[in-house]
Formats: C-alpha cells, structure tokens, sequence
C-alpha cells in the first residue's frame, strides 16, 4: 500500500471478579485498570459485561444507575482522566433517565475524561436450551437501536455487547464504516462458552479482517450465572494472539494497524464482493 503504515496501541483486558458488593467491584476494577497502566502499559483498557454487578435480570434493577451521573461512570471518567487512558467501560445496567428504562450499556470514555461513546446492547440474551440453560434479559432490558464507533489513535472501533456479537450483520455494517477493530464485552456461559466463544470471536475477525477483543468476567462456579471467562485478543489473521483462562487476570495485547493493512491487502474480500447481488446496510430511521 502506498500510505505510511499505521501504528496502534496496546490494550488490557480486564476479566475481573464480580460480586454482590458494588462499591467493591467498582473500586477492583479501578485498582486493576491502574495496574494494567502503569505495569503494563495499556493505552486502552477494556472492562467485562456487568463488571458492577452480578449478571442476572433479579439484579439489574437494583444496581441500575443513570449515565453519565451515576457512581459508576463518575469513577470511569476520573480514572481515564488520572492515567490519560482510552477506557471501554464493559457495561453496566443503565436506568434511562427519559423513561426509567433499563438497558445494558457500554460507555467509553477519553483521556480527558469525557464521554465519547455510549451502546446500548442491540440483541438481548433471551435463550432456552433444554437442560442447558434459560435466559430472559428482555424480562427486564430494552435493546438498544444505534450502533456505535469510537475512534482512537488512528483506529476506527466498533462496540458491540455479548450476544450481539452472534449477529455478523452488526460486524458487518462496522467493516463496511471503516472499523479496524470490534469490542465486545460480554459474559457466555458455561453452556455456550466452551462451543462458541472463541469460534465467534475468530468468525468476527476473519469476517471482518479486524482484531476482535471479547472481555468477560472472572469464572465464579457459586454465582447464579457462571460465566466462561476466556478473555481474549485475536488479529485480523483469525489467530487468538492473547487469552486467559477462567481466573481473575489481565489480558495484554498489541494492536498493529499495520497488520489489518497488510490482511486486507493480501486478501482484498472486501472490494471483491458483489455489492451488485447484495449488500449490508443500516436501516435509516
């Protein structure tokens, strides 16, 4: 390509323990997001789905808070102020203060502490298998309508939560806006973890020829809903370049842009589909 090779950042994940404690989850987080900085040197760090909370639609409603106003954000803005970090905030449940509706939302936040992004989860979780497990979050959530982009150091990222990540027309309309990267935060299961985590993780990414990041919590096998874990980084190529195990732990990656330069030029599918037989767009409103 005749452009100067782009750079990148490198990013923490956090796959952080959750517990009953709110004020305690959040305060974990904060003291690992300084650690990941200043050990790790993470330009951009990621938290897991409902890292304030237990994951379950009996809790939502109770740790619920307005955005950006509420205890939770006003710790994310300050702390992505003090290290001058980009911070992909997992997500929280969020209590709209318009309708009091609850949603299940990401937000990111600058080096200065301002708030550039906000997704609101599109697909919610609703599942039942069989002696495997059922799930209801529109029991208690409303989707989200609008995707969301965040740009940083050169990278273009698109924010997808958990479930949506099933969704490759969501991957796609990021792919067909320029994204370089997607992040989703998200908690599978037990059930799901083990067959299809890492399978759409890398799905993703060959898809889209970008790096997908998936952050979820800590493995708790006594919580009403135990989650995989597994965080992890994979690179344009669809190789998982960074992952955890099911423990509490930090995930530390370094996203080359060069890479999804040199991936999409060797493999150019993007200009070599026929747009004229088909095509993903997003709906206008």
């Amino acid at each position: 390509m005749n452009r100067m090779a782009r750079a990148g950042f490198r990013i923490a994940l956090l796959q952080l323990k959750v517990g009953a404690n709110k004020q305690q989850n959040i305060e974990n987080a904060l003291s690992k997001i300084r650690s990941a900085v200043t050990d790790r040197g993470a330009r951009v760090v990621a938290l897991p789905e409902c890292f304030n909370s237990p994951y379950g639609t009996q809790h939502f409603p109770a740790y619920a808070e307005e955005i950006p106003t509420g205890e939770t954000s006003r710790s994310l803005a300050a702390i992505a102020k003090e290290l001058g970090i980009y911070l992909i905030g997992g997500t929280i449940p969020e209590r709209c203060a318009a309708d009091s509706k609850l949603y299940n939302t990401c937000t990111v936040w600058s080096p200065d502490g301002s708030l550039v992004a906000t997704y609101r989860k599109i697909h919610l979780f609703d599942i039942n298998i069989p002696g495997g497990i059922t799930f209801r979050e529109s029991d208690v959530l409303t989707g989200g309508s609008d995707p969301a982009t965040v740009a940083i150091d050169g990278a273009k990222i698109g924010i997808g939560i958990c479930y949506d990540i099933r969704f490759d027309e969501l991957s796609r309309l990021y792919r067909n806006q320029g994204c370089d990267m997607l992040i989703y935060p998200g908690a599978f299961n037990m059930k799901t973890g083990p067959l299809h985590w890492e399978l759409l993780a890398r799905g993703r990414a060959n898809d889209t020829q970008s790096y997908v990041a998936t952050i979820s919590p800590a493995r708790d096998a006594s919580a009403g809903y135990v989650a995989w874990g597994h965080s992890m980084v994979v690179d344009p190529w669809a190789k998982v370049v960074a992952e955890a195990n099911e423990e509490e732990s930090t995930v530390v990656a370094d996203v080359n842009l060069a890479t999804v330069d040199e991936v999409r030029a060797q493999i150019p599918i993007f200009s070599q589909r026929r747009t004229d037989l088909y095509t993903t767009n997003a709906v206008g409103k």
